[in-house]
């Protein structure tokens, strides 16, 4: 038997599934990367060692160091993971917002958790940006690392690995890849690696209908975890995408119980979003391409979020 030094080191080399029943007659092949494998239940894992594992090569967080972050959920799961292997207590800025299943989650693991009320549960502009103002302020009074997500590049390196493990799974046959933007890292840092290794991959960005500011939309409110901030972020490339596609809460939601009950795969409202848009290249580009798309994380993450949803009818 193989043992592995750490649970950090189970990170990664997450399997590629294609979806069975989802796909449209006539469509593109859809595989989705299924990144609940990772040991939080989330591709953040990825992103989150890559954060703290450069600051600490380079000694911008010194052993045993604090570290503190503003994040909506999963990128403070996985920081907290990261953190309590490595030995760095961590300081959290999130929200009601977001799911109570990851806020407690990073209590859990040892996070300190400083919670800001959101507006009926949502998120918006105003609330991303007052995260980031109190994250700011925490590491200023106490000296923390802040990893800062919306800037630190640092996080790239993780998704280049992760544009590798397509292209080895798929035999370099990738024709579009699909994903959410949140911090933007995912679509950038998958983006621009896939592109080094074929040029004519199409990528196509994922936002909430209902604040598509990427699309030079007003920004609105939307319950999407992980995804939307309300305003275009630091690491967002606008000449890197051929498409973007406005995919609402509602439509998100309704796929990702399709998901769960089409293909046994139980995931959030991002997956789902990723999915919709999936399913909408798809059809355009016909069935001799190949589509590589996100399950960004599990649906336990989100057993509130799909409280109180109907049994099927009976037959």
């Amino acid at each position: 038997m193989n043992a592995t030094t750490t649970i950090l080191d189970l990170i990664g080399g997450t399997p590629l599934l294609p979806l069975r029943r989802l796909g449209p007659p006539g469509g593109a092949r859809i595989l989705l990367k299924v990144e609940s494998q990772n040991p939080t239940g989330s591709m953040k894992d990825r992103m989150a060692l890559a954060m703290i594992e450069a600051a600490e090569a380079d000694f911008r967080l010194p052993a045993g160091g604090a570290v503190v972050e503003y994040t909506g959920g999963s990128t403070g799961v996985s920081l907290a993971l990261v953190c309590a292997v490595k030995g760095h207590p961590l300081h959290i800025v999130t929200s009601d917002a977001f799911s109570q299943e990851k806020l407690d989650h990073m209590r859990i693991l040892g996070a300190e958790l400083d919670v800001i009320r959101s507006e009926d549960g949502r998120m918006t502009e105003k609330l991303t940006k007052d995260m980031i103002a109190r994250a700011d302020v925490i590491a200023g009074r106490t000296g923390a690392y802040w990893t800062d997500q919306m800037k630190n590049t640092d996080q790239l390196a993780a998704y280049t690995v992760l544009a590798r493990e397509i292209w080895e799974q798929t035999q370099g046959r990738v024709d579009a890849f699909v994903q959410s933007v949140g911090t933007a890292a995912s679509l950038r840092g998958t983006g621009e690696a896939l592109r080094a290794l074929n040029p004519g991959v199409r990528l196509v960005a994922v936002e909430p209908a209902e604040s598509a500011v990427l699309s030079g939309g007003p920004a609105g409110a939307h319950k999407i975890d992980g995804i939307g901030a309300g305003y275009v972020v630091p690491l967002w490339r606008a000449d890197l995408p051929d498409a973007i596609e406005p995919v609402s809460t509602e439509a998100a939601k309704a796929m990702a119980l399709r998901l769960a009950r089409e293909e046994g795969l139980f995931a959030g409202t991002s997956t789902g979003a990723n999915v919709v848009a999936a399913l909408r290249e798809a059809q355009r580009l016909g069935p001799d391409a190949t589509i590589v798309t996100m399950m960004c994380d599990t649906g336990m993450k989100y057993l509130k979020t799909f409280g109180g949803v109907p049994a099927r009818p009976a037959a």
